[in-house]
């Protein structure tokens, strides 16, 4: 399914694609950075709040775009401090965009370090058996300016939370397209707004902060590689031999590990940066010490560092996190071989912070969803 708005989002134009826009309506092209300045430094909520614009102007904006696509329906908080935003789009879709707060020793939890998980599409066609994002199936992609609308979002929130010392900084330390959706399954979309938020007139933030995560689409991680924004890459492993990872995830037939791997290491050459290989730990499935050692030979080969994620149970999934000792051996076979690994404890257990559970409760609540259908044990 395709969704086309009555207005484009504001949040989906470039600088030059603006300027365009004004050009034709007889506007100067410095207007197009003045309204950029507007939405992604000062933050404003409404039209009437760019005063520098003239009324004429104004009104012809809110006539041509969509100001903001994307309302928050609610804010779910952790104990842990993670925030989990769900959002409604103009086709009554829901999104998940989750804030994750690393407090900083010696300073207050305003002070946090603040990663941003976003989404890329409306479910996932991935069906990765173990996440609630797929359960539904996939509903349709994001626009560019969808995606960067969950980071205004943030913005919103965090500014009340926190005061900005400089008007051109953006509300968070980093960001992880790891949220729903298959990224590089909706891949013009999403590399136009990563160079959106990057961008100086946007939101400015670094490449290197910038982390795209995909479950193994070979071909475009190899187009990925010859574009020349440096984003960092994340692959969804959670396999180390074809036999687990096709279990798990049906995109491994298409592209097993003979592909897969390949396609890392010229990404990894082209780029000159450490790829992440992301490994969820699920119970008598993948976190045996055979599969330690054949992940621990493939970061080794790649240089890669090691996420390792104790699964967040989903309703209706059969799966289960291994006992925090299972967890500690499989990471020690890792740090044995000095492989670079993070063991990391739970974010946002108690606030369904997994991808797309948030979602699909929502919707089954409000009956736009039949109850998912139980995955078959692998």
């Amino acid at each position: 399914m395709k969704y086309t708005p009555a207005k484009p989002p504001l949040t989906g134009e470039t600088l030059d694609t603006l300027t365009a826009r004004l050009r034709e309506a007889g506007e100067p092209a410095f207007r197009a950075k003045q309204i950029l300045d507007w939405l992604y430094k000062k933050r404003v909520r409404t039209w009437d709040e760019m005063t520098n614009l003239s009324k004429p102007l104004r009104t012809w904006l809110a006539d041509t775009f969509e100001l903001m696509p994307a309302s928050l329906v609610f804010n779910k908080q952790s104990e842990d401090v993670t925030d989990k935003l769900l959002l409604e789009l103009g086709d009554k879709s829901l999104i998940e965009t989750v804030i994750i707060r690393v407090p900083q020793e010696g300073v207050g939890p305003e002070h946090s370090r603040k990663t941003i998980c976003i989404s890329t599409q409306v479910g996932c066609a991935m069906a990765c058996a173990f996440c609630a994002s797929g359960l539904a199936g996939l509903k349709r992609d994001l626009s560019a300016g969808e995606i960067v609308a969950q980071l205004l979002q943030v913005c919103y929130r965090e500014d009340a939370r926190t005061p900005r010392a400089r008007m051109e900084l953006a509300s968070f330390d980093n960001i992880v397209v790891m949220g729903m959706g298959e990224p590089l399954a909706n891949y013009d979309a999403t590399l136009l707004a990563l160079t959106i938020v990057n961008a100086e007139w946007g939101l400015g933030v670094g490449a290197r902060r910038i982390t795209l995560s995909t479950s193994g689409l070979v071909p475009k991680i190899l187009k990925l590689a010859d574009e020349p924004l440096g984003f960092r890459l994340a692959i969804s492993l959670h396999g180390a031999t074809d036999e687990v990872r096709e279990k798990i995830m049906p995109v491994n037939k298409a592209y097993p590990l003979a592909k897969l791997i390949p396609a890392i290491e010229q990404f990894t050459e082209k780029h000159g940066r450490m790829v992440t290989l992301e490994f969820i730990l699920i119970e008598d499935v993948n976190d045996s010490i055979d599969q330690a050692g054949e992940l621990r030979d493939i970061a080794r080969d790649l240089h890669a560092h090691v996420n390792l994620i104790p699964y967040n149970t989903v309703a209706g999934l059969p799966w289960k996190r291994p006992s925090n000792n299972r967890q500690e051996r499989f990471a020690d076979v890792l740090r044995a071989a000095r492989v670079p690994v993070t063991l990391r404890r739970e974010k946002g257990h108690d606030i369904d912070a997994a991808c797309g559970q948030l979602r699909l409760k929502t919707e089954q609540d409000r009956g736009q969803l039949v109850a998912p259908p139980v995955a078959q044990s692998a």
